[in-house]
């Protein structure tokens, strides 16, 4: 199979990329404009390999993706380019419109005409793979169900409400104009290669060089903590399985709070990296309570039933050793922490506000 994947240099595509190409059977085209998010280090050791290509392009260039379709004829395409950092949504709610709202746009616009396009045998393989959040969902109260895919949308965020509309974008071309799609929406992804301005690899860095650790509010809000490479099965899982037309929700079954989950890096660091910088005696002597950001949700929780009873998956890590295995991992890789903060992808500097998100 060959599987055009959108957004495929962000810590979540790298991954499912990684995913793809070590199991084997698939080819691989990356369609990412390479954002200050985006990290072409992530696949370095693919680039060479004959059955990966890289093309430089935004989703919202209608010429160039429909030349990418042309020249590269996928069988499936795995969307998940996407503008993702709810306090950036915040501050400039245009660059979230334009990608996640036009950008999603122009993809099942190319995607209609290239789908229409094919022989009875190949509009039979080809579907459209939407990756999406359970942010789009809002919040919940501490004690109320966890969501599912019958959940009514009622998004927070810019971040978020752009999510959603994407999300009712790819149902509405999939019931008017037959495309065929498969969506889900995932948990509080973490682990390896993740941009180093979301919280569990903000705290781990911030900790190693003696910075202070913020966290918004009281640290009350609560997520379900998704290990990326279990996300990432689920994905080719329902590429290859999902009832076309149908959504999946993802989760980890692991909720905690922010608080608790700094709390339990600190603990770690304790044991990955007991030498600890400026003469702290603790690294739970860094944690800083800092003003909430607005309309901060209160918890997330997602209920992975239907995947599981449908097609047989579930998480495999749990939350103790896949935190301890991230927090080794960005431990023994400073050097791919420090030249991502700098901004420097493929000859280019790009800027970082260094703020804080889940």
């Amino acid at each position: 199979m060959k599987v055009l994947v959108t957004g495929g240099s962000g810590f979540i595509g790298s991954a499912f990329i990684r995913h793809l190409l070590t199991k084997g059977g698939y080819e691989v085209v990356n369609v990412d404009k390479l954002t200050y998010a985006s990290n072409l280090e992530s696949l370095v050791s693919f680039a060479n390999l004959p059955s990966y290509k890289f093309e430089r392009v935004d989703i919202a260039d209608r010429k160039s993706m429909e030349r990418v379709f042309r020249e590269h004829r996928p069988d499936a395409v795995v969307h998940l380019a996407a503008e993702s950092h709810v306090d950036r949504s915040i501050e400039g709610p245009a660059a979230f419109i334009k990608t996640n709202i036009f950008g999603t746009y122009i993809l099942l616009e190319t995607c209609l005409e290239y789908w229409r396009s094919l022989d009875a045998t190949e509009k039979n393989i080809f579907r459209l793979h939407h990756v999406s959040t359970d942010e789009v969902y809002g919040d919940l109260g501490y004690n109320e169900a966890k969501f599912d895919e019958e959940t009514a949308y009622c998004p927070s965020s810019p971040y978020s409400a752009t999510k959603a509309a994407s999300d009712h974008l790819v149902r509405a071309w999939h019931r008017t104009y037959g495309l065929p799609i498969l969506l889900t929406n995932c948990s509080n992804n973490y682990g390896p290669y993740q941009f180093p301005e979301k919280l569990v690899p903000l705290m781990i860095l911030n900790a190693l060089k003696g910075k202070p650790l913020p966290v918004y509010g009281r640290g009350e809000h609560v997520r379900d903590w998704l290990h990326v490479e279990d996300h990432v099965s689920a994905l080719e899982l329902v590429l290859r399985k999902g009832r076309l037309g149908a959504s999946y929700n993802i989760g980890g079954g692991i909720q905690a709070s922010n608080i608790e989950v700094v709390h339990k890096i600190c603990e770690l660091l304790e044991v990955v990296s007991p030498d600890k910088p400026n003469g702290i005696a603790r690294y739970s002597q860094l944690i800083r309570f800092v003003v909430d950001r607005p309309g901060h949700d209160l918890r997330y929780a997602v209920d992975y039933r239907k995947l599981q009873t449908e097609l047989g998956w579930r998480p495999q890590h749990d939350f103790d050793s896949g935190i301890k295995v991230t927090i080794q991992w960005y431990v023994e890789n400073r050097d791919w922490c420090d030249r991502t903060l700098a901004g420097v992808y493929d000859g280019q500097r790009l800027g970082l506000h260094g703020q804080i998100s889940e």
